[in-house]
């Protein structure tokens, strides 16, 4: 039996494929030419911090706003470990699609380069800046046992029991920062390793810890309520959410600072109308008003940069951050 078939048969089937194709290629491209058509499907949001810390916090506020903003759901996904390392790895290996975005805070995402010998990824090689978010200095809090309400108080308590008070860390960020404060102080304290701010704020309030640099989003409601006590403020200016805190500086510890700040993020490759667009609806959402009084409420300054107002801040805190390596004569991790 003959089942060969018709060469014009071939021919028509031929074009209806290459017809049916071209068309796809054709609708893809326009997809693709057209920014209000992403993201068709959930982006990931990864926080590389553990739940409870202002890397979630933030993470949570944003991915609501910008939800709304694109029609499809921004899932917050906490890969908190090794001081953010596991999250910035998935970050720097995800695909350049725009289906990846990430908060990013100074301590993981510039510090540690600085502080560990290897690093499977490099911030500005690796990563797309999208905006800053936010600014601000830390808060020095303690355990209310503690018998010092001023940092000349601590300083000298810490002096007078070398070795036996401990401090809470949950980053490189506050690794160097307490750090460079006993150097400058002149005293000796032991640290505690947490894998997040939620988990060293439960043993700061328990007593179990009684020194910790903390974000202010998350220090001061626990400030305001009594379960922490305040000795001052890591920032040169003092904190408009804590007027009557005093800078560490001004305390007892001239020169002393420690900012912190956090930006968002997306894997280095993304398409330029993708920065564009996941720029304006950040800097947008950041500055909506209940996301502005919250984070501005709890002490931490609104920043909404531009891409490149956020280079520069990485590489300008990336040379600070190596100088105070050398000069405080930090071991490399």
């Amino acid at each position: 039996m003959n089942h060969a078939i018709p060469a014009r048969g071939v021919v028509g089937g031929l074009c209806l494929m290459l017809a049916v194709s071209g068309a796809y290629a054709q609708q893809a491209a326009k997809a693709a030419a057209k920014p209000d058509t992403y993201p068709t499907r959930p982006v990931r949001f990864v926080a590389p911090f553990v739940p409870g810390g202002p890397s979630d916090i933030m993470s949570r506020m944003l991915a609501a706003k910008l939800s709304e903003a694109f029609g499809q759901q921004f899932i917050v996904d906490n890969r908190g470990s090794a001081g953010g390392i596991v999250g910035f790895e998935i970050g720097a290996r995800a695909a350049p699609d725009g289906y990846t975005i990430m908060i990013a805070a100074n301590s993981g995402f510039v510090i540690n380069q600085h502080v560990y010998h290897k690093l499977s990824y490099n911030p500005e090689r690796d990563f797309q800046p999208i905006s800053q978010l936010t600014q601000g200095g830390n808060v020095v809090v303690v355990h209310p046992s503690v018998k010092a309400t001023t940092i000349k108080e601590f300083v000298s308590l810490a002096k007078s029991q070398p070795g036996k008070l401990n401090y809470a860390t949950t980053g490189t960020g506050n690794v160097l920062g307490i750090a460079n404060f006993n150097k400058m102080a002149g005293i000796d304290m032991v640290p505690i390793a947490y894998k997040g701010t939620g988990q060293a704020v439960l043993d700061l309030v328990a007593g179990h810890v009684q020194f910790f640099l903390m974000n202010p989003l998350v220090a001061i409601p626990h400030v305001k309520t009594g379960r922490l006590r305040a000795l001052a403020v890591t920032a040169m200016e003092r904190n408009p959410a804590l007027p009557d805190l005093p800078t560490v500086d001004e305390a007892g510890v001239p020169g002393y600072r420690n900012v912190t700040w956090h930006s968002i993020v997306m894997p280095a490759g993304v398409p330029p109308r993708l920065i564009k667009r996941m720029n304006a609806e950040v800097v947008k959402a950041v500055n909506s008003p209940d996301i502005k009084d919250k984070i501005s409420g709890d002490g931490l300054t609104v920043m909404g940069s531009t891409v490149e107002q956020l280079v520069e801040l990485i590489k300008r805190d990336s040379a600070e951050y190596a100088k105070l390596v050398r000069d405080i004569g930090f071991q490399k991790l």
